[in-house]
């Protein structure tokens, strides 16, 4: 077995050299792509206030014009986006899974 065959074959699952640079950068692009995605979603999960309502807990619960207004708050828009970007990594990390197939990259 050639040496050069041996090494292409331990890099990637690809069978020649054009498809090993393809599958690195595919691969270069969704790893980059769902860090991104999760650094939102780490962010926006840091910015979201608690559910909590501290000391009022105790006593009752008291209405706010935030709690009538939830779906217009600040707060559901950003558990919204937080929703979101947490789908977007779900789906780039599926397809990430997929193309690490290497009948994929095979000719």
């Amino acid at each position: 077995m050639d040496v050069l065959t041996l090494i292409n074959s331990l890099l990637a699952p690809a069978s020649n050299w054009s498809s090993y640079y393809t599958y690195r950068a595919v691969s270069f692009v969704f790893i980059a792509l769902m860090f991104v995605a999760a650094v939102a979603a780490i962010i926006l999960v840091m910015l979201t206030p608690g559910n909590s309502n501290g000391i009022d807990a105790l006593s009752g619960s008291s209405e706010t014009f935030y709690g009538k207004n939830k779906g217009k708050s600040t707060e559901a828009k950003l558990k919204m986006w937080t929703y979101i970007c947490l789908g977007v990594l779900a789906v780039f990390a599926i397809v990430f899974f997929v193309l690490q197939i290497s009948s994929i990259w095979t000719i």
